[in-house]
């Protein structure tokens, strides 16, 4: 539970910071408050912020274009900063790894549909 309360508490501050994903720490929050109580779980789910990040794609495996495309610049800029400052290069080979990784999955994982009006 205090796990779930924690990130949650980030997750939000990264609906503000766009240096911190919100939408990773949310589902962590999620996972957390389901493992913990089932009463955690039901409230969380309840919440609008829940509704608004991760509903659709926790039951559909979803997200819009315009989500696909925030995540990946995020954790892009997160990853450029790591490759840029890291000197050893099987470290940034690995980064590249990831990167590649991260858009197969994003383009063959997860469905992309159009925003709800």
């Amino acid at each position: 539970m205090c796990a779930g309360f924690v990130s949650l508490g980030i997750g939000l501050l990264g609906i503000i910071l766009p240096v911190i994903p919100t939408t990773p720490l949310l589902l962590l929050a999620s996972y957390c408050f389901v493992k913990g109580s089932e009463k955690f779980a039901v409230w969380f789910k309840g919440t609008t912020i829940y509704k608004k990040h991760l509903e659709e794609f926790v039951t559909n495996k979803t997200m819009t274009l315009k989500q696909k495309i925030t995540l990946n610049l995020f954790a892009d800029s997160m990853i450029a900063i790591a490759f840029f400052t890291v000197d050893k290069w099987s470290v940034r080979v690995i980064l590249i790894l990831v990167v590649i990784y991260k858009y197969y999955y994003f383009i063959t994982k997860i469905k992309t549909v159009k925003a709800s009006k």
